[in-house]
């Protein structure tokens, strides 16, 4: 069941988003050649307690972490670490989630590490362009088949493909909430988008081939070409004058 929330419950919902996305904000700007993974992790954990706000993904299905840290042709969930520091070149995934009042937020993006190569750039261009793009589908009388086919459509014109194992989701009082949110599908299909919905969207956006598998740590997902991949995620709620990011500084 696909839970539609009150005015009352967005705005919680925006209040959380809009957390994630500044600190999101704070670590991009600690990014550099030299600091390690675990150093990120450590600001973190260091500046939701002065927020007075939970970590979502720390102790969540015995996730180790407040942060996850995917560099490049990690996926998603990579697990901050002193042993992985970060080179000129790299681009890195931050996602995070918090708990404010009960309601959680949601938020990733993908940065460079220094000066990367221009392909790199332009992955990671793509990337949000299809967030962008799937963001401007979130419109009361569309389905969600039209949010995901959106997706797919621009990375695959633009010579990438899409992940299909992992997915983005809806999210309220639980993290992962109905309906879930693949980044491949056909228009015109799937759940009607009503007022009060919010989804995570979420591209996952390889370089190569599609096809990823799970490290030894199961949780660090990989390309299994080894290729880059890219991951940028907003928060965004259905309502009568279009589509509102939630994540939206």
């Amino acid at each position: 069941m696909i839970i539609c929330k009150s005015p009352t419950e967005v705005e919680k919902l925006r209040r959380s988003g809009r957390m994630v996305r500044q600190l999101l904000g704070e670590i991009r700007d600690q990014v550099r050649p030299g600091i390690t993974t675990l150093e990120l992790e450590k600001y973190v954990a260091k500046r939701l307690k002065e927020l007075g706000a939970r970590p979502a993904f720390k102790g969540y299905r015995g996730y180790p972490c407040c942060l996850c840290t995917s560099i490049n042709d990690e996926v998603i969930h990579g697990i901050p670490s002193e042993r992985r520091t970060l080179k000129g070149g790299d681009i890195l995934s931050l996602d995070m989630g918090v708990v404010v009042d009960g309601y959680y937020g949601d938020s990733a993006l993908t940065v460079p590490v220094g000066a990367i190569c221009e392909s790199a750039q332009r992955l990671l261009k793509v990337t949000e362009e299809a967030l962008e793009l799937a963001i401007d589908k979130v419109r009361l009388g569309n389905r969600l088949g039209d949010v995901s086919a959106t997706v797919q459509q621009h990375a695959e014109t633009n010579g990438y493909s899409v992940v299909r194992e992992f997915v983005g989701h809806g999210i309220g009082k639980a993290m992962h909430e109905e309906p879930q949110i693949p980044n491949f599908g056909q228009s015109g299909h799937g759940p009607l988008l009503k007022e009060g919905m919010v989804f995570a969207i979420e591209p996952m956006v390889n370089a190569g081939g599609p096809a990823v598998r799970v490290l030894d740590d199961n949780w660090t997902a990989v390309t299994v070409d080894g290729r880059l991949s890219a991951h940028f995620e907003h928060m965004v709620a259905v309502t009568r004058n279009g589509p509102d990011v939630l994540t939206r500084l």
